[in-house]
């Protein structure tokens, strides 16, 4: 979970994310971090849901979805979530105390259906490879300002390898499927990283409002500048962040997009 000095803590304080009421969609969320801060930050009346392919114990008040966000069933899930205006919104418990309720008491969000796909056999959650189209034909309602809801979308997903053992692997603590395990080859961690940050941001076009924010963590190549050029299209200010809490020798960065702008089709922003 976040600690002080840590890049969450570090980037929201730099650049104020995270406001109270807000909704927030943190892709990638385990081991929780992100999910955390936000948690925190937008207390009272917000709601934060975290999706990862990974089985993982979210941060008290925090909603979540496991299956692979690449695929089309788990993103329609997501949508059907946020564009809910009630799931996910705190629940008052009982208190047992005014300085419980002042210091300590964080409100219970409601906890996302479980999503109709088939899981396979030996495996944990949702594997994209397996899933067919829902028997109910769910899909993702027309875009428009309307189903534009969320206020920050975070990005600190990882590409997936193949799994080849590990199949009977319950553990929530040391997951063997990841959506990306860093390889040392940097090229293949630059390439999966720019799929899914690029999958991230067209996810943003579809569901974050006007005035909304971005925070994307990518490792350093040659292709980011173009994704930054797309960023740059959608959003009035654009950051490049490396916080102090990362390792020098670490390729990996932030970029920290501010402020959706007003009338912007996915064409115009995607165009190369």
């Amino acid at each position: 979970m976040a600690s002080r000095g840590t890049p969450e803590l570090l980037i929201n304080d730099k650049y104020k994310i995270f406001q109270k009421g807000a909704t927030v969609v943190d892709l990638g969320f385990a081991p929780g971090s992100w999910s955390q801060v936000a948690a925190n930050r937008t207390t009272p009346g917000g709601r934060v849901i975290g999706v990862d392919i990974i089985p993982a114990q979210p941060p008290r008040g925090v909603s979540t979805i496991q299956g692979d966000f690449l695929s089309p069933v788990i993103q329609a899930e997501v949508r059907s979530f946020v564009l809910d205006g009630k799931r996910g919104r705190p629940r008052l418990g009982k208190l047992l105390s005014e300085a419980d309720e002042s210091e300590d008491a964080i409100e219970e969000p409601e906890e996302p259906s479980p999503v109709p796909t088939p899981t396979e056999p030996g495996r944990m959650g949702l594997d994209a490879q397996s899933q067919t189209a829902s028997p109910v034909g769910l899909r993702v309602a027309e875009v428009s300002e309307d189903t534009r809801v969320v206020d920050v979308v975070l990005s600190d997903m990882s590409e997936p390898w193949e799994q080849t053992t590990g199949f009977s692997k319950k553990s929530i603590s040391d997951p063997y499927r990841r959506m990306m395990n860093t390889s040392g080859v940097n090229f293949r961690d630059h390439a999966g990283s720019m799929d899914l940050c690029n999958a991230a941001l067209e996810f943003c076009i579809d569901t974050l409002q006007d005035g909304g924010h971005f925070v994307c963590k990518f490792y350093q190549g040659s292709e980011d500048k173009l994704l930054e050029r797309k960023l740059r299209r959608m959003f009035r200010k654009v950051h490049r962040d490396k916080p102090d809490a990362s390792r020098q020798e670490s390729r990996e960065a932030y970029f920290v997009a501010l402020r959706r702008k007003e009338g912007l089709s996915k064409v115009d922003v995607l165009a190369e």
